[in-house]
């Protein structure tokens, strides 16, 4: 399996199977072209024999100059279980230690046990919200009216 940036081309083939890789959930709207076109140099695909089986968009953030951001990551189905998630994590935290930024962000839906799970074990801290689902604490209305989210922070240093 190789690590490569993205390419612009890599949207027509991710918003393909982005929606098959959540067993159904819409989430294609949720990664709009502008992710490819404007983050290369910090998002990263995994392919394995010409076959995307992972993707991360990630981006350093503009208004917080120690910070990055991990927007969306993604494993073929097929492929979970196999490393691909942590390559990427770990790729990306690279580049964010090469770029002089010590903390990294991401948020994830307080349905999303898995994500919750995985970014536990992979360091992140969930941030004290405002209200408790599933003992796991939220963020209400974080992205919009009953939009809540899970907030996760990873310091570098």
């Amino acid at each position: 399996m190789e690590i490569r940036l993205v390419e612009e081309l890599d949207y027509n083939v991710i918003s393909l199977v982005i929606n098959d890789w959540w067993n159904g959930r819409q989430m294609s709207s949720m990664l709009p072209k502008l992710f490819f076109e404007h983050f290369k140099n910090t998002s990263f695909i995994v392919e394995e024999e010409n076959q995307i089986v992972g993707f991360l968009i990630g981006f350093l953030s503009q208004s917080h100059l120690n910070e990055a951001y991990i927007h969306f990551v993604g494993v073929h189905p097929e492929y979970r279980g196999k490393g691909v998630g942590r390559r990427l994590y770990n790729h990306f935290f690279d580049v964010v230690r090469q770029n002089g930024r010590d903390t990294i962000r991401c948020i994830t839906s307080p349905i999303n046990k898995g994500s919750i799970a995985y970014h536990t074990k992979m360091g992140f801290e969930i941030e004290q919200g405002d209200k408790e689902f599933n003992n796991v604490s939220i963020h209400t209305n974080y992205d919009g009216v009953n939009q809540n989210r899970v907030l996760f922070v990873k310091n570098m240093s």
